[in-house]
């Protein structure tokens, strides 16, 4: 039986996402600067506005850039960037189409271990350091991307019982968790942020 994803908590764009690999990856890079279960709708409602049967890499790697975009941006926009994310979702698939024949879920299938899974990743348009390393945790925390290394290659974010990320998100109680965690973190580094702008100031108080 495929594994069920709950991203969007939203019935048919998460049926896609378990299903799509290209949709689970286009919905990965959406979820930037805006709220994670819209970033996840993302891919549906792309899906749902061009019109197609299905989101297929080729067929989006040739599309119309304009059209696309417009695609992107009509209200309401599919994000807080739609053109920029219009274009980087269509190099996205460029890349798929011409390093995994148009097959997404050859990225992680053809993997030899997390190390070569990391990197596959951290090299597709829209993903750094993080956002790969998260995509890995959720491909062997929720898909059974069972490559050996996985979790290493993963970080934190592969930590059993985590609630860190996306990867650890099955519903809307681990959604509220992860959101709790992510906001303790900001608080966190504002706190820094604040205490080293203190001390400098001390410094220059003090050399003053």
């Amino acid at each position: 039986m495929a594994p069920t994803l709950t991203l969007s908590l939203d019935a048919k764009a998460d049926a896609l996402l378990s299903k799509d690999p290209l949709a689970l990856l286009i919905g990965m890079v959406l979820d930037q600067q805006i709220a994670l279960e819209k970033a996840f709708r993302g891919p549906y409602d792309l899906k749902q506005r061009l019109g197609v049967a299905k989101l297929d890499a080729t067929q989006l790697a040739s599309w119309d850039s304009d059209e696309l975009i417009t695609a992107f941006v009509t209200p309401p926009a599919l994000h807080r960037y739609p053109a920029a994310m219009a274009r980087r979702v269509q190099e996205l698939c460029r890349v798929v189409v011409d390093q995994y024949g148009g097959k997404a879920d050859r990225i992680w299938r053809k993997a030899a271990d997390g190390t070569d899974l990391l990197a596959r990743v951290r090299a597709l348009p829209g993903f750094g350091e993080q956002k790969a390393r998260i995509f890995v945790a959720l491909l062997g925390k929720q898909l059974g991307v069972d490559v050996p290394g996985w979790r290493e290659a993963a970080g934190p974010y592969g930590e059993e019982g985590s609630r860190r990320s996306v990867a650890d998100i099955t519903g809307p109680e681990s959604l509220a968790e992860v959101r709790a965690y992510k906001q303790q973190m900001k608080a966190a580094a504002k706190a820094d942020k604040r205490g080293a702008s203190g001390g400098g100031r001390a410094t220059k108080a003090a050399k003053g």
